[in-house]
């Protein structure tokens, strides 16, 4: 317990600072930090079941990175669906993510999750970006060493995908006490997601041997070529969310499907943001990137 107390002292005194950058973002807005789409929306837009939740609402404490909600992406622009920087999940993935953060606190991590419920209007609009071969504004970065013309082929991107079933997360871990994660700034210079962790784009992420969504052989979780800490820290994470009844995906690191899935043959389009849920998941919240707040030391949600 002394140890989990201290992670959560930890985690309180790094919530300002992930707070402010958040507020430095290019994406960043004030109050419910809503972004109009570019495309108008249906009139009517689908409606969540009762059994999607907010992941702040069930765990506060885990660190949330929406990258789909911001530019810094494989496409390099902010995705279709993505109206809040906000993970919704399953109410069953989300109670088994607090589990695991559970034990993560105790050996001194937390959890980051990149991408939670993903609507299928966002899988279409990477559909419609991987047809279109003269846009490659993001491949220094996400897939330096892939033909865009190959993706489908590949498996990279497909037309179907189980984050819009509500049970499968994309995340990693960070090392306690968290340091913020700076700002990526639209047309800055790329790096490599497969090259040193001082190379790639600054993430507060232990280093896991490549970035976030690297299209890249190397990515494949139980690669030989991962080794050392990285191979270590990369079974930390699968073992603690298999421990917690996720299932990785072997070709993506930080791919994990909670299972029995809620939904395992439904496919939902309803956007991330508004509705139940309002803008950002949180009361009066900023931004694209959560920290963590000073009192989130027990789940909140009604159990």
């Amino acid at each position: 317990m002394p140890r989990l107390a201290a992670a959560l002292r930890g985690l309180a005194a790094t919530a300002a600072a992930l707070i402010a950058v958040a507020a430095l973002s290019p994406n960043a807005t004030a109050g419910t930090a809503v972004r109009p789409e570019s495309a108008s929306p249906p009139a009517h837009d689908p409606k969540a079941p009762r059994e999607f939740v907010s992941l702040r609402s069930v765990d506060p404490t885990i660190i949330q990175e929406m990258r789909y909600f911001t530019p810094h992406n494989f496409m390099g622009v902010p995705v279709t669906g993505y109206r809040a920087p906000m993970c919704l999940l399953t109410r069953d993935a989300a109670r088994a993510l607090h589990r695991a953060q559970v034990s993560f606190l105790r050996r001194g991590y937390s959890l980051k999750v990149y991408d939670c419920y993903r609507p299928q209007r966002a899988v279409d609009h990477f559909v419609s970006w991987a047809k279109d071969l003269g846009d490659q504004r993001m491949k220094g970065e996400f897939y330096p060493r892939v033909d865009k013309s190959t993706l489908f082929r590949d498996g990279y991107i497909a037309e179907k995908s189980g984050h819009s079933r509500g049970s499968t997360v994309d995340l990693t871990l960070v090392r306690l006490p968290a340091l913020p994660t700076r700002p990526h700034v639209p047309g800055e210079p790329l790096a490599p997601c497969y090259g040193p962790k001082a190379a790639r784009f600054p993430d507060n992420s232990v280093d896991m041997g490549t970035g976030f969504d690297c299209f890249d052989t190397l990515a494949h979780t139980l690669d030989p070529r991962i080794t050392g800490a990285r191979r270590a820290h990369r079974l930390l994470l699968k073992d603690g969310l298999e421990r917690a009844g996720f299932v990785n995906y072997p070709n993506e690191w930080w791919h994990y499907t909670f299972t029995p899935e809620t939904f395992p043959d439904t496919y939902f389009d309803f956007p991330i943001g508004g509705g139940r849920w309002g803008g950002s998941g949180r009361p009066g919240g900023v931004g694209a990137v959560w920290g963590l707040a000073g009192e989130a030391v027990k789940p909140v949600a009604a159990w």
